[in-house]
Parts: structure tokens; C-alpha cells; sequence
């Protein structure tokens, strides 16, 4: 891709694969470029691999992308050229956090007698401490708020270390679900049935189609009593749904969509995290109020 022209001031950090520049003319934003390098057993040995650095930075920039676009909030801007991608200037908190679907690589080595390939229900989590000079050692979650990191003015207690867990395990469930294999044809469709009074519709498109059916009906407060069990007490062979809210009908449908679209998926776990980070969020402040 076309990079455009853009003012790159001194270097703020190296890394194994990238480094960070500051934008003088970007406030707040710093340029994060990738390199060609190629590491193992961290970073004892090196290696140049021409290329590397475009791909490196375009899985990255589409991983950010897609996780923007399904909601989680991410410090990705955009990408700034083949090699490079432009983000927020964060302070980081020094916690690697790993999560796991399949026992492999690392993980079989600290947990002899574990079989590789061994599958992972709930998901496996760990975190490493980021220390170069002592191999990126593991870290229990008691070690991490016995550290009392203070970082941008945030001291990571309980609660944000609850949702780090929280939103490592959606992350990685809205990655895992947008690479899985799509087997699927046509176009996926689902009918919201919406009738006034008696609600013969949706029953009578549950019985002329395959497609999932929700009735939705309008009640009124007049009969809507006897209105509704049109819509709840259906013939044998019929199996539409029955949602009073417009809004909840249409979230139905959505997670209908998501087992299909990996992007409608998405969307809905990331809402998910967002609303359980927001109840986290007013819980630690009604603590707060409450001492």
C-alpha cells in the first residue's frame, strides 16, 4: 500500500520485531514499524527474513481491525504503510497474557505427562511477566496484584485484572470463531413476524418455510392478554419463537446470523465483554462510594 508522508521523531522503544516512533505532528499517536527479524527462544536466536515485516504488519493491522469493528476497544489507528500501523501512545502493562484452545509448544514443556493436542474447555489461560533478563517468567494472578503496577495514573487491582482475563478469553473466541472454516451456502435468513391482534403470520410462515421464524407481536394493553397466546400456543410441527421486544427479536435474529457469520458473531461477544466491563466498571465505583 501507499504510504503518505508523515513527520517521525526519535524512537521510544525496540522490541524483538518492532519498534516505536514518536509523531510530532500527531499528538497522542505514535508509529509502530516492524521488522524483518525473526526470534525463538527469546530472542537467543535471530534471524533476517525479507518480508516478514509486511506480513507481520498486515495480519496485525487486520486482527485490530476486525476486533474494532466487532466492538472491543483497541489502541490500533490505522495502517500507515506495508511495513508499519499508526496507534494510541499507551503505557504498557507488562503482563503477557496467553490463551490457550490446545495444549502445544511451551505449555507441554512447564506441564510434563499433558498430551499434545489436548483440547482446552473452558479455555486455558496464563500470563507471563514481561522480563527479558529472567525468560518471560509465569505469573499467578496473586503475583500480578501483589506488584501494585501504577500505569497512567491506573493501579491494576481486582478489577482490572478481571477484566484483562474477561477480555483475553473474548478476544481470543472472536479470532477463533472468524478463522474457523465456513461451511455454509446461500443467504441466511430469518423472519421477525410482527401482526397486530390475533398473530396468525408468523405461525403460517413457520409452516410454509425452513427458516427460523420469531413472532413479535405488537401488543396492546386492551388485549394484548389474549392477543399473545396466538403466538404461544402453536399446532404440532410449528417451532417459531415468541420475543414481546422489537429490540430483543432483533438480537435473536443476530445470534441466529452468528452461527453463521463470524462478523455478526463477533459483534455480539464483543457487546457482550463491553457490557460485563461497564457493570465491572459501576460496581468498583459503588464500592468505592460504599467505604
Amino acid at each position: 500500500m501507499a504510504a503518505w508522508l508523515l513527520e517521525i521523531g526519535q524512537k521510544l522503544n525496540e522490541g524483538k520485531t518492532k519498534q516505536i516512533f514518536e509523531l510530532p505532528d500527531q499528538p497522542g499517536l505514535v508509529l509502530v514499524q516492524s521488522k524483518d527479524q525473526i526470534t525463538a527462544g527469546n530472542a537467543v536466536r535471530k534471524d533476517q527474513m525479507e518480508g516478514k515485516a509486511a506480513i507481520s504488519n498486515k495480519t496485525t493491522s487486520c486482527v485490530f481491525q476486525l476486533l474494532q469493528e466487532s466492538g472491543i476497544k483497541t489502541a490500533f489507528v490505522k495502517q500507515h504503510s506495508d511495513t508499519a500501523f499508526m496507534a494510541a501512545h499507551c503505557e504498557m502493562i507488562p503482563i503477557e497474557w496467553v490463551c490457550r484452545r490446545v495444549a502445544t509448544g511451551s505449555f507441554l514443556k512447564r506441564n510434563p505427562g499433558v498430551k499434545e493436542g489436548y483440547r482446552f474447555s473452558p479455555l486455558k489461560l496464563e500470563m507471563f511477566f514481561k522480563d527479558d533478563a529472567n525468560n518471560d517468567p509465569q505469573w499467578s494472578e496473586e503475583q500480578l496484584l501483589e506488584a501494585k503496577f501504577c500505569l497512567a495514573g491506573l493501579t491494576i487491582g481486582q478489577c482490572e485484572v478481571d477484566i484483562m482475563n474477561r477480555s483475553t478469553v473474548a478476544i481470543f473466541e472472536i479470532l477463533e470463531k472468524a478463522w474457523a472454516t465456513q461451511n455454509c451456502d446461500g443467504i441466511p435468513t430469518v423472519f421477525v413476524a410482527v401482526a397486530g391482534r390475533s398473530n396468525g403470520l408468523g405461525p403460517v410462515m413457520s409452516g410454509n418455510t425452513a427458516y427460523p421464524v420469531i413472532n413479535c407481536p405488537p401488543l396492546t394493553p386492551d388485549w394484548g392478554s389474549q392477543d399473545v397466546w396466538s403466538s404461544l400456543r402453536m399446532p404440532s410441527g410449528l417451532g417459531c419463537s415468541t420475543v414481546l421486544s422489537p429490540e430483543a427479536a432483533a438480537q435473536f435474529a443476530a445470534q441466529i446470523f452468528g452461527l453463521s457469520d463470524h462478523l455478526v458473531w463477533c459483534k455480539l461477544r464483543a457487546s457482550m465483554l463491553n457490557t460485563w466491563v461497564s457493570l465491572k466498571l459501576a460496581d468498583k465505583k459503588l464500592q468505592a462510594c460504599s467505604l
